[in-house]
This record gives C-alpha cells, sequence and structure tokens, in this order.
C-alpha cells in the first residue's frame, strides 16, 4: 500500500483526539484519525518508543503505516508523548487501546484498561467520550466510567477488527463501525468521526459491541479449525483440499475468507478471544462446549503436524534435523505471539529435533519464544544437511527459493508444506518429497 499515491477522505469537523497506547492498535488508530484530518495526540509508557515515533520511525511491521507516520508528523496533525494529562486535557476524544492479555484463567487482564482510566480521569474535559478500542469483556464499559468516576463524561465501545499486515487497508476499509453505548448523541459524535470512512455504522449497546468482537474471532477461529480439520479428511480419504475449498468458497453462505488450511491459528487475537470468550460464558453459567472444542481442535492440529514432519524425516526426531521457513503467526508481520509455527516448533524440540529456522523479519535469537532454535540470516542455511523441510509461514518470498540449492544441501528430501505455498511440480522437478495439506500427490490429481 503506497500511501503516497492514495486519496484518502478528509474530515469535515476535525476533532481533538487522544490515544491512550502506541502498540499496534493504538498505532494504527492514531495515524489513521490523524490521516483523515483530526489533531492526534498518542500516549505510551515507554520513553525510547515515543522518541522512535516522534522521529518518524516505525517499531510496527505493518504495510502502509510507516508512510502514515511520517505524513501525520509532517502535516502536524499527529503527535506521541509520554504524559497522559497533556494529551487528554483538551481531547473531544479518548481511545483506550491498551494490552488486554490473557490472564491465568483464560479472562482477559483488564488491568492496563482500568490504570489508563484511572490515570485520565482527573483531565478529562466536561463531555469527552472516552473509548474502548481495547478487547475487553462484557461489562467493561461499565467499570470503565465507574474508574473513571466523571459522570460529565461518556465511555463508549467500539471494537477493532484489523487484520495484523493488512491494519491500515482495513482501518480505511471497514466492512463495518459498532458502537456500543447508551448516550445516543455520545453514539452520533463518535459515528460522525468514522462519517469520512462511509462503511455501515451499526449502533448499539455496550454489551452487544463488546460481544460482537469476541463472537466475530471465535467464529473465524472456528472455520480455521474446522478447514484444518477438511484438510485432514482429504488426506486419509484421498480428496485434494483446494478443489474442495473450492466448492465450499463458492456457496455465498460459506465464502472463501479463512478457508485455507495451514499448522494451526494463533496470532495476538484468536487464542485469547476464544479463550476470553469461554470465560465470559462460564461465568454467566453456560458451558460453551463448541468453543471449548475448537480450542481443543486446534491443540491437537498442532500435535498433529508435528507427525507429519517426524514422518517425512523418517519416522523418528530423535538427532533428526528439521529446516523451518516462517516463524511469525502469519505473512506481512513481525508477530511471534502465540505462532503456529512456534507452538509446532515447541513439539519438535520436545521430540528430540534439532530445528533452524528463517524468517524474512530476521527475528532477535535472544526472544525466549526461540529458545532451542538455531536462525541463521538466509533461508538456505536451514536446510543444510537437513532431514526435512517445513513451510510454516506463508510468506510469498519462499516461493522464490531455488529449489534445486535446497536438494542439493538437504540429508533428506521431504518438503512439508503446511500452507500449501509451493507449487508441488517445481518441488518434485527439483528431486524433492512433496507433501501439502490435503493434497492427493504431489504433482497433482491421481488418475481415476
Amino acid at each position: 500500500m503506497d500511501t503516497g499515491h492514495v486519496d484518502y477522505p478528509r474530515t469535515s469537523s476535525p476533532a481533538r483526539v487522544a490515544v491512550i497506547g502506541a502498540g499496534y492498535v493504538g498505532l494504527t488508530t492514531a495515524a489513521c484519525l490523524a490521516r483523515l484530518g483530526n489533531r492526534v495526540t498518542a500516549v505510551d509508557v515507554d520513553v525510547a518508543r515515543v522518541k522512535m515515533l516522534n522521529d518518524g520511525v516505525s517499531p510496527i511491521l505493518e504495510e502502509g503505516l510507516a508512510d502514515l507516520l511520517r505524513s501525520g508528523l509532517a502535516d502536524g496533525l499527529l503527535t506521541f508523548t509520554t504524559d497522559a494529562g497533556s494529551a487528554t486535557s483538551e481531547a473531544d476524544f479518548v481511545f483506550l487501546c491498551v494490552p488486554t492479555p490473557q490472564g491465568g484463567n483464560g479472562a482477559a487482564d483488564l488491568r492496563f484498561v482500568q490504570q489508563a482510566a484511572t490515570q485520565i480521569a482527573p483531565h478529562l474535559k466536561t463531555g469527552a467520550i472516552v473509548v474502548n478500542k481495547s478487547t475487553v469483556p462484557v461489562g467493561t464499559a461499565r467499570s470503565v466510567m465507574a474508574a473513571l468516576g466523571r459522570p460529565d463524561t461518556v465511555v463508549v465501545s467500539n471494537p477493532e477488527f484489523l487484520r495484523e499486515g493488512k491494519a491500515v487497508y482495513d482501518w480505511f476499509n471497514p466492512d463495518r463501525v459498532v458502537i456500543g453505548s447508551y448516550d445516543g448523541a455520545a453514539a452520533g459524535r463518535l459515528a460522525d468521526l468514522y462519517e469520512p470512512l462511509g462503511a455501515p455504522c451499526l449502533i448499539t449497546d455496550p454489551a452487544s459491541s463488546e460481544t460482537i468482537k469476541y463472537a466475530c474471532n471465535a467464529f473465524l477461529a472456528a472455520k480455521l479449525s474446522f478447514v484444518n480439520s477438511v484438510a485432514r479428511l482429504c488426506d486419509v480419504v484421498g480428496a485434494d483440499v483446494i478443489d474442495v475449498i473450492e466448492g465450499m468458497s463458492l456457496d455465498r453462505r460459506i465464502g472463501a475468507n479463512h478457508l485455507s488450511p495451514g499448522p494451526g491459528w494463533g496470532g495476538s487475537c484468536f487464542p485469547k478471544d476464544a479463550r476470553a470468550l469461554v470465560h465470559i460464558a462460564e461465568v454467566h453459567g453456560f458451558e460453551f462446549p463448541l468453543l471449548k472444542e475448537v480450542i481443543s481442535s486446534n491443540e491437537a492440529h498442532f500435535d498433529w503436524v508435528a507427525d507429519q514432519l517426524q514422518a517425512a524425516a523418517g519416522g523418528s526426531l530423535r538427532e533428526a534435523k528439521v529446516a523451518v521457513w516462517g516463524l511469525t503467526f502469519k505473512a506481512g508481520t513481525d508477530d511471534l505471539r502465540d505462532s503456529p509455527a512456534l507452538a509446532v516448533i515447541r513439539r519438535l524440540v520436545a521430540r528430540g529435533a534439532r530445528v533452524s529456522a528463517f524468517d524474512p523479519t530476521m527475528p532477535d535469537e535472544s526472544d525466549a519464544r526461540l529458545s532451542g532454535v538455531d536462525i541463521p540470516g538466509d533461508p538456505y542455511t536451514p536446510c543444510q544437511d537437513a532431514d526435512v523441510l517445513a513451510i510454516l509461514t506463508e510468506w510469498p518470498d519462499f516461493r522464490e527459493m531455488d529449489l534445486h540449492k535446497v536438494e542439493a544441501v538437504m540429508v533428506g528430501g521431504s518438503v512439508v508444506d503446511t500452507r500449501n505455498l509451493l507449487d508441488p511440480e517445481e518441488v518434485e522437478a527439483a528431486g524433492l518429497r512433496y507433501r501439502g495439506m490435503g493434497r492427493t500427490t504431489a504433482g497433482g490429481r491421481e488418475d481415476v
């Protein structure tokens, strides 16, 4: 996305906006609101991060975000600070975009939300609208209002629906804007802020708004678990998952999105939100057995992928070397949080494998999540003397690799493509054996 060649909408009534938290959601929200013409100040507790942002350097790999950051700074519409008081004192809207990590019992940890509310409370002007953008459980709008202790302000729920890697595009092209508030005037004012986007706007109560976010992520996780199970079914019955998915996706009731099999689902949202929704249900006396099974199915799928790699390595992973391409939870981001690739790698290491991996984002080998994994700086070194090569993230770069060079340095000759990314015929032409997810044969459909 080249922001230098995109005509963005502009708001007719610019607002003063404060964004608390300059992480993935907060930074995207701040930069995009500034691009609409609003005057935005984003707050973060990390001094080094604030300096980096004010210098025009994005700490997040996200398509188009760096350009928006620099243009917002150049226009004087976007600034960053550690001083929440100065940022919020004149703000018409204050967006809470702080982390809500998973707690020990699966519930969302709201301490950062509560801390932010307490911190900004003394500084809000009368009539300010506090916007819950963080993913929070049902009832959080009410609890934030209590933490603020400011009856002259309003708390509104406004969940985000951003895909990592496509967050800027999604922000400017939303399927819908969801606003939850018991105050119709406040909801209308927030809807006006989004009006330049021309998206459908659903105004509802806070509890429904908060539930919508969790329900959407849980449904998408269920869809991914389903298609992964379909791929495994195709393996055992001799069907080709590519054709099966095409046949499913042409049904308007199903659609094509989130119907690509993979090593499992993960990332910063789906795992914690699915578990949080289970916890919310349990608190209210509902077990939600379907969603529990979706979560269990995903964990079992990680085991199954490890089984496939073990079989491809000759039946045992003890002292076997596994080359891995891809570590991030999806292509287009440098995010390792709850990455399916790491979930599979942990299982490989536990079975005695030596793992050497490459990812285009060049993650820091000292990251504790990568313990026991060798991370050289190129894609071919992991393949040296490897028994099997695993494709665990769908980076397009991997389609351009020299497979003849890979074959020449490997000890084994198997490629396990958990993303169905490579062309099976090209893999075989290089002298390698191909195993995809739910593919009938490496070269295509078996003769019948």
